[in-house]
């Protein structure tokens, strides 16, 4: 193994002047209510993320395992998974799991993920398992995607105490904002107790039927709600939306000329601009990942 030269004050290479490395983003999809589009958005965020150059790792951090078996991976044949790196402590980097897409690395997850709520209540300083565990990792990824289970349990505080984003997804329906408060609470709780760099990035419209006045109006509404947090992108309705996972792909691979899988071009490049996303580039990372090999 190479070993790292050693500057001195005498040494010119001590004097180069290295800017710093941009910090990773870690962006969480939250939201307690299910069926609103967490792991359509993160799943094709993080595909299109990739095909832009990003190196993207997606955390599946749902006991349903929906983000891991939209990538056509067996979730019987998953050796480590979020739960084995929340409960265990397993090393993120050894639980990855390969999607055959370059620049896209999956953090699986399996039902037994189910059980961390309740192995995990007795641990000291349990809401940051998930932050510790990405402590190491963050620096071989540009971009660091969680997809939350519908709930506001351990889990999801796991992930909103490692991100500094969340993209809260709402479905364009009657009781879209039933339950909305209690999410906010939930953040602001975490981000006075756990985690002050927390902030809601956007809040992204999903399920849009065009043909109905009630679509509209829940978009005014939660615009009124957040005028300054709503992402303009709004996601369509779309059958081809839920038949990609069937076939293992993401809608950008699957029908990428469709309506939604504009649509998630369209919020991926609002979510690389709110954020200020940057490629640290291969050869930055792999200075890193050397610095951080034993």
């Amino acid at each position: 193994m190479a070993t790292a030269r050693r500057t001195t004050r005498n040494d010119p290479a001590s004097r180069l002047v290295h800017p710093a490395a941009p910090a990773t983003a870690v962006i969480a999809f939250a939201n307690q209510k299910g069926g609103v589009g967490k792991t359509t958005s993160s799943v094709n965020t993080a595909v299109s993320l990739a095909q832009r150059g990003f190196h993207v790792l997606l955390i599946d951090g749902d006991p349903q395992g929906n983000a891991t078996s939209s990538f056509g991976i067996d979730k019987a044949g998953v050796r480590y998974s979020t739960y084995d790196v929340l409960v265990d402590e397993v090393p993120v980097a050894q639980a990855i799991a390969v999607t055959d897409r370059s620049g896209l690395d999956l953090l699986p997850s399996t039902p037994v993920l189910a059980g961390a709520e309740i192995e995990l209540v007795e641990v000291p300083d349990r809401e940051r398992r998930l932050s510790r565990a990405l402590a190491g990792t963050l620096g071989r990824y540009d971009a660091v995607l969680i997809d939350c289970p519908p709930s506001l349990g351990l889990l999801t505080i796991n992930a909103l105490t490692a991100a500094r984003s969340i993209v809260v997804p709402i479905q364009c329906e009657f009781l879209a904002l039933e339950g909305l408060g209690q999410l906010i609470t939930t953040i602001d709780l975490v981000k006075r107790r756990l985690n002050p760099a927390l902030d809601i990035v956007g809040v992204l419209m999903t399920m849009f039927d065009g043909r109905t006045r009630l679509s509209a109006h829940v978009v005014d509404e939660v615009r009124r709600y957040f005028p300054h947090r709503i992402f303009a992108t709004i996601v369509p309705r779309s059958i081809r939306l839920a038949e990609a996972p069937s076939y293992g792909q993401a809608i950008l691979e699957y029908d990428p000329s469709s309506r939604g899988a504009i649509a998630y071009e369209a919020f991926t490049t609002e979510l690389v601009e709110r954020l200020a996303l940057t490629r640290r580039g291969t050869v930055q990372r792999a200075e890193e990942e050397t610095r951080q090999a034993p």
